[in-house]
């Protein structure tokens, strides 16, 4: 392997890459020094692009048999970037980091295209890398129900309609499987009054409208009773301590004490309770079909990704309901 090379000092030590050649180095002092001033990237953003850029020229040093110029860096091939790629995967690298990975070097080949100093195109002819989707992991059936419990936070020092608030809103997510976004998004004339209706409406993603049960408006109907201040009919039904938009952070926040009252774990998260909506109302029969519709998905594909239901799970459910099974 080619000996190191002693890059010139910059403000950014991350641009001292030991295999490029003088010509590629000062390109990538030049590109980091952009990223920085222009783009903005925070600090840890850029170290990761540089350390990446550095772990691909060592491969193409290695590779090659020399330092790395500029010229031969930009007469890159897609088979130098695969086999590059393939060594970090061999060397247990996730999908995520591949993909920052790819991501850096396009940027760097972006940037050495707009300074005139030639084109990387095998760079934008490598597909990223499949990332698998991750879900939170449920709650347990009990612990949920208690977060929709405001008394189990009659301990602290706030005013119980905040209390009440949270209760609610926790029941939304767990009770009706709403995203957050959704929740913190309902207006009052939204919600309807007692004896006035036994649903929500719901605008989801994509605008896409459903209809939510109602089997928490008693605990919405406490809140907007004890709450101090004035709830418009065209204004959101869940507000702060100052009467303003109630901001997702304030709930993920309040999950945070929850999790210190019940002893859950740090994946006990706000998206967790409308995961646990969809995996207990399965786990107790619930149609697939059905909880599709409760969580606003417009494929049930997305369901079934969601609630990690099995192929024999889904052939169960067609064998029971399709006429022509």
């Amino acid at each position: 392997m080619a000996k190191a090379a002693k890059a010139s000092h910059t403000d950014n030590s991350e641009a001292q890459l030991i295999c490029a050649a003088p010509d590629l180095m000062a390109e990538i002092a030049q590109w980091l020094s952009h990223l920085r001033a222009e783009r903005r990237l925070s600090p840890k953003t850029l170290e990761a692009y540089a350390r990446d850029l550095r772990q691909c020229l060592a491969f193409l040093s290695e590779q090659w048999g020399g330092l790395v110029t500029l010229k031969q860096f930009a007469a890159i091939e897609a088979t130098d970037v695969r086999a590059f790629m393939s060594s970090r995967r061999a060397d247990d690298i996730g999908g995520r980091s591949l993909m920052r990975a790819l991501a850096g070097l396009r940027s760097f080949g972006r940037f050495l295209e707009r300074e005139g100093k030639g084109k990387v195109g095998a760079l934008s002819a490598i597909r990223a890398p499949k990332i698998g989707k991750s879900l939170p992991k449920p709650i347990q059936m009990t612990s949920a129900k208690q977060m929709t419990d405001a008394d189990i936070r009659a301990g602290e020092n706030r005013e119980p309609w905040i209390w009440a608030r949270d209760a609610a809103v926790m029941a939304l997510l767990y009770g009706s499987g709403l995203r957050i976004s959704e929740a913190l998004g309902l207006i009052r004339r939204d919600v309807p009054l007692p004896g006035q209706g036994d649903v929500i409406v719901v605008t989801g993603k994509g605008n896409k409208t459903r209809m939510v049960p109602e089997t928490v408006l008693t605990l919405i109907t406490d809140y907007v009773t004890m709450c101090p201040h004035v709830i418009a009919p065209d204004t959101p039904i869940f507000v702060g301590a100052r009467g303003g938009p109630l901001s997702p952070r304030i709930i993920q926040l309040t999950m945070e004490r929850l999790r210190g009252a019940l002893g859950l774990p740090d994946s006990a998260t706000p998206h967790a309770l409308r995961h646990s909506f969809a995996t207990h109302l399965l786990s107790r029969g619930g149609d697939l079909r059905a909880i599709q519709e409760l969580l606003g998905h417009s494929s049930l594909s997305t369901t079934q990704i969601y609630t990690g239901v099995d192929a024999d799970r889904l052939l169960d459910v067609y064998k029971t309901a399709h006429p022509r099974a």
